[in-house]
Parts: structure tokens; C-alpha cells; sequence
């Protein structure tokens, strides 16, 4: 196989039957210096890039991170609640009845190591009033931010 940018999605699956083929092809491992290991890498690297560009992750809904979180450390409702405000106030989070405030988000990144992407996923809809929006975009400044911005796109 001749390696190079993978551009089409035929040669994102090539790319991927070669990395399955190299792989399988000794029961032994492959050394990372030897011209296998090499190919493997190299290849391994060109289909991240093309599934970072093809297939992006988004990062997940705040409450299933939190529950993720949640079952990975073996917590239940009730450890939340020196983070939350009180067990009630958990309850009403993780059954999506009250939003995460700045103060939560910052305490679950803090003690719990969840990433804030995640944390503020779930606001990315918050969006301005027409009217505000068209003052706020009448700085010249904003408006060259914001046209090139990834926000761009959610409007």
C-alpha cells in the first residue's frame, strides 16, 4: 500500500484493512523500529487525523459525563451533595429539572476531574435575542470573531 494523506473514504478503509492486516499477520508483537511497526503507526496516524476531520466527537451531554463519572467512581446521589447543594438539589441536576451553575461546574471539574467541555456541552443552544444579537454585531470587532468562530456555525 502506498502511504500518503488519506483524502477519499476509500482510502480511510484501506488504510484501516492494512492496519488489521498488519496487525493479525504474527502472533508475536511488532517491534515498534521494525518496518511493520513503522507502517503501523504511520498509518494508525493518518486514520486519527482523517477520523478527527471526517468524524468529530463531540463532547458528551453534561448529566450522562456526570453520571459516567458517577459509575466510574463508585458514587452515588448522595456523594454529590457537598458539590451540589444538598441531595435534593442533585437529584433535580441529574434528572435534568435544574441547570449546572459556573460554581457546580467548576466543583465537578475540581474534585470529580470531569472536563468542563463536557460540563457546559449541554448550553451550547444559549442564544441571543435577534435584536441583541444584531447590536452585539454591529462592533466590528465582535462581528470578525464571531463570523469566524465555531459559534458561527451554531447560529
Amino acid at each position: 500500500m502506498k502511504i500518503k494523506i488519506l483524502k477519499t473514504e476509500q482510502e480511510y478503509d484501506d488504510a484501516c484493512d492494512r492496519i488489521y492486516t498488519l496487525i493479525h499477520s504474527t502472533e508475536k508483537a511488532i517491534e515498534p523500529d521494525s518496518p511493520a511497526g513503522e507502517e503501523l503507526e504511520l498509518l494508525s496516524l493518518l486514520v486519527e487525523k482523517y477520523e478527527q476531520e471526517h468524524y468529530p466527537v463531540g463532547a458528551p451531554d453534561p448529566i450522562e459525563a456526570i453520571k459516567f463519572r458517577m459509575d466510574q467512581m463508585s458514587l452515588k446521589q448522595v456523594d454529590l451533595a457537598p458539590l451540589l447543594g444538598g441531595k435534593t438539589r442533585v437529584s433535580e441536576i441529574l434528572n435534568r429539572k435544574r441547570a449546572l451553575t459556573l460554581k457546580m461546574i467548576v466543583l465537578l471539574n475540581k474534585y470529580l476531574g470531569i472536563p468542563f467541555e463536557s460540563l457546559i456541552a449541554g448550553n451550547m443552544d444559549i442564544q441571543l435575542e435577534p435584536e441583541i444579537l444584531e447590536k452585539l454585531l454591529s462592533n466590528a470587532s465582535i462581528k470578525e470573531y464571531y463570523s469566524g468562530s465555531k459559534t458561527a456555525l451554531l447560529h
